[in-house]
């Protein structure tokens, strides 16, 4: 029996159950405190796993503890684990899925090959366009209006003068997302064309039409990695305004691979800079032995 124990035993044994009147009057005690007042118990960290603090537990003086979010992190974690192998294959085109032949089961990889094939199928079937379309202010109403009735249009209105460099670049990035993307139809056009005295400095600009309303408009590349803008930003923008999933394999399989370039920099960096730490050390010792 621990010295907790014990002294929990004797206290608790003089807690009055109904009434503390047959208690002797103490002028420093507070055993002797009116009815409606509640004895005062030591209690240094009511959270705290300690033998006091069980004590305290089992008669009432402190709450119970709350369940520990542990299980439920741990919980969590382990599902979100399986859903990642589960969903190991999603997004892999076809030639990614011949490469994990040796690694993955000749069933589950056959399963998702007929996947990417329907897939593939549908999107063929519905690549009607696969090229950008200039268009002019006569043709605007019917090619991107009422065009996107059916399904998303987007525009690339273009700067007038060939120096703005972000017009550019995305006049280049648009032809490769409409080749790409050949379900989409991409349009281009002087933005002064289209829209009398617009300002230069707002070229390029990018309007996305859905249901025959603008459903987006880009000012300028700013909020795209301006000059810097390239296919990823692109894929972003289709999956925000629900162009594509982004589940989509062409999203997907180029997201993947972004990150595997972020991964070898950041190692060749790592590198680099413990090449150079090294380099250092070796230069101190030197100097030491001068």
């Amino acid at each position: 029996l621990t010295l907790s124990s014990l002294f929990a035993t004797h206290f608790f044994d003089l807690l009055p159950h109904r009434s503390l009147s047959h208690l002797p009057h103490c002028e420093h005690s507070t055993m002797a405190a009116p009815m409606d007042q509640r004895i005062q118990v030591p209690i240094d960290d009511p959270n705290a796993d300690t033998e006091w603090n069980d004590i305290l537990r089992k008669h009432g003086v402190i709450p119970e503890k709350p369940p520990s979010p542990t299980p439920m992190i741990e919980e969590a974690i382990a599902e979100g684990r399986r859903l990642a192998h589960e969903n190991r294959l999603e997004g892999k085109d076809l030639d990614e899925l011949d490469e994990l032949e040796d690694d993955e089961d000749e069933a589950f990889l056959e399963q998702y090959r007929q996947r990417r094939m329907q897939e593939l199928n549908e999107l063929t079937k519905k690549a009607l366009h696969g090229t950008v379309y200039p268009i002019s202010k006569p043709e605007y109403s019917r090619e991107v209006t009422e065009a996107s009735n059916n399904s998303p249009v987007f525009v690339n209105l273009t700067s007038s003068l060939g120096t703005n460099v972000e017009s550019r670049v995305l006049s280049e990035l648009w032809k490769q997302a409409a080749q790409e993307y050949g379900e989409i139809k991409f349009c281009e056009m002087r933005a002064d064309k289209a829209i009398e005295n617009y300002p230069e400095r707002n070229c390029p600009t990018i309007l996305v039409y859905k249901n025959g309303d603008i459903a987006k408009q880009v000012v300028t590349l700013m909020q795209m990695g301006g000059v810097k803008i390239n296919m990823l930003h692109i894929d972003n923008l289709l999956v925000e305004v629900g162009a594509v999933p982004e589940s989509d394999m062409r999203v997907a399989k180029r997201r993947r691979q972004a990150e595997d370039e972020e991964e070898e920099r950041a190692m060749g960096k790592g590198i680099r800079q413990g090449n150079v730490s090294k380099s250092k050390a070796h230069d101190s010792d030197d100097d030491e032995w001068d």
